[in-house]
């Protein structure tokens, strides 16, 4: 399989769900969150995540351990309340288990209570349709 994507969220607003939905309806691939084991190799793997207390959740670092050897190369998709990029984050655990970073990235604002209210909003996904074409 040439391109993958799975997803974690913990929010009830389930903004990282909605931007996975949202790659999985622009490239005709089924998005999964990250209880679902990638069945075999990948050359790209979009991981779609978000920053909780300054780190990427371990539902994510799990998972990479867990498929580290199916996975090629890893595009970090994102979106924070506070405005960090889990690239970083991410990059560490890829590093750890010998997995690629592409260093193309997409990275928006998240709403949570009363910060970033709205978004993700429709400039924001008029954005991420325009970086997925960079992945073509």
């Amino acid at each position: 399989m040439e391109i993958a994507i799975r997803y974690f969220t913990k929010s009830k607003k389930g903004n990282t769900e909605k931007i996975a939905k949202f790659i999985s309806e622009k490239l005709g691939i089924e998005a999964l969150d990250v209880t679902h084991p990638l069945e075999e190799e990948v050359g790209q793997l979009i991981l779609v995540n978000a920053m909780y207390a300054a780190d990427v959740d371990k539902e994510i670092k799990n998972f990479l351990k867990d498929n580290a050897a199916k996975i090629k190369s890893i595009v970090n998709v994102n979106s924070a309340a506070s405005g960090s990029s889990t690239f970083k984050a991410v990059k560490k655990v890829a590093d750890k288990y010998g997995i690629a970073m592409s260093e193309k990235e997409f990275h928006t604002a998240a709403s949570w209570i009363f910060i970033n209210k709205g978004r993700p909003n429709e400039e924001d996904f008029k954005r991420l349709a325009e970086f997925l074409e960079t992945l073509k």
